[in-house]
């Protein structure tokens, strides 16, 4: 193959690999939350977050020594480098709480909002212009979580409570991301699964049951698939557009609903597929609506149009 040729294929294979990582990694994701709602239905969720954490650290041992510990220590804006760890936390624990009793695709389609309140977030919080058709996508997203959320005295339940903050914390620990871009990965994860691991402990300790052997494996396999997941969406965000992935994170919608069947015999109702539509269009329209302005010079962009 003559080298002009393999010169114009190589973006495309490598945006090719981003996509096919993206997609690998919201699986593992789904794979993470079905064995999570499996293990949780037996122990206690700060048990399960805590070991889940220690398991984390087979991949994140390495990925320290390699970086360098004192990369660690000496971190940008430690308090919202505190902050993003306990938004990362109780999002993970609000996420278990919730699937204890509510069927994994109910408890995605609230996450699945968490981009329509990251664009709202960053507004307020990272001075981001927002223009009326985006802040009416977000109006009709939070719309869409309402007729997930269900809040009527005869449907509206703790669990449910559990998955709205854990989607709210979701999109926290995001905002705060962006405004650590200059922190590695390594060091940010790790963080994160240290907070995480803190916590479980303390929660573990109230409610205490003893795990078996295999037990104790499952739960340290859920610390490894939930970070290889995590580095391989991290690794496609470097390989192809942000804008070409973000529209594929709600195939983890479909993984949930999947694996919610398989594995539970949980079938969502008419309501969360109403809802969760919802979600998703409007999450895609704002999606659509910043790949226009980020394309477009900022001179060229008339008031109000983002």
């Amino acid at each position: 193959m003559a080298p002009s040729l393999l010169r114009a294929l190589a973006p495309k294979n490598v945006v090719v690999a981003g996509i096919l990582l993206m997609l690998a990694g919201d699986f593992m994701f789904a794979l993470n939350d079905a064995m999570g709602k499996w293990l949780v239905t037996n122990f206690s969720v700060g048990l399960v977050v805590a070991v889940r954490s220690i398991g984390a650290f087979i991949i994140l041992g390495p990925m320290i020594a390699r970086q360098g510990a004192e990369k660690l220590v000496r971190v940008e804006r430690p308090g919202i480098q505190l902050l993003r760890a306990i938004m990362t936390t109780v999002d993970t624990g609000l996420f278990y709480a919730a699937v204890v009793h509510l069927p994994l695709a109910d408890v995605m389609s609230f996450y699945m909002a968490g981009p329509i309140y990251v664009a709202a977030l960053s507004h307020f919080m990272l001075g981001e212009r927002i223009g009326w058709r985006r802040w009416a996508a977000i109006l009709v997203g939070f719309c869409g979580v309402l007729v997930i959320l269900n809040p009527s005295t005869a449907a509206f339940s703790l669990s449910a409570i559990f998955a709205f903050i854990g989607s709210v914390a979701f999109a926290l620990s995001i905002v705060y991301s962006r405004q650590l871009r200059g922190t590695p990965d390594t060091t940010l994860v790790t963080w994160q699964t240290i907070a995480a691991l803190v916590a479980g402990l303390v929660f573990a300790v109230g409610d205490w049951r003893a795990p078996g052997v295999f037990d104790i494996g499952a739960m340290l396999l859920l610390g490894v698939v939930s970070c290889a997941a995590h580095l391989m969406i991290t690794r496609a965000l470097k390989l192809a557009p942000a804008s070409t992935l973000a529209p594929l994170h709600y195939s983890l919608l479909l993984w949930a609903a999947v694996f919610g069947m398989v594995f539970f015999g949980d079938v969502p109702g008419p309501r969360v597929l109403v809802g969760a539509a919802i979600v998703v269009l409007a999450g895609l329209f704002i999606f659509h609506r910043q790949k226009v302005v980020d394309t477009v010079p900022p001179e060229n962009v008339p008031k109000g149009v983002n």
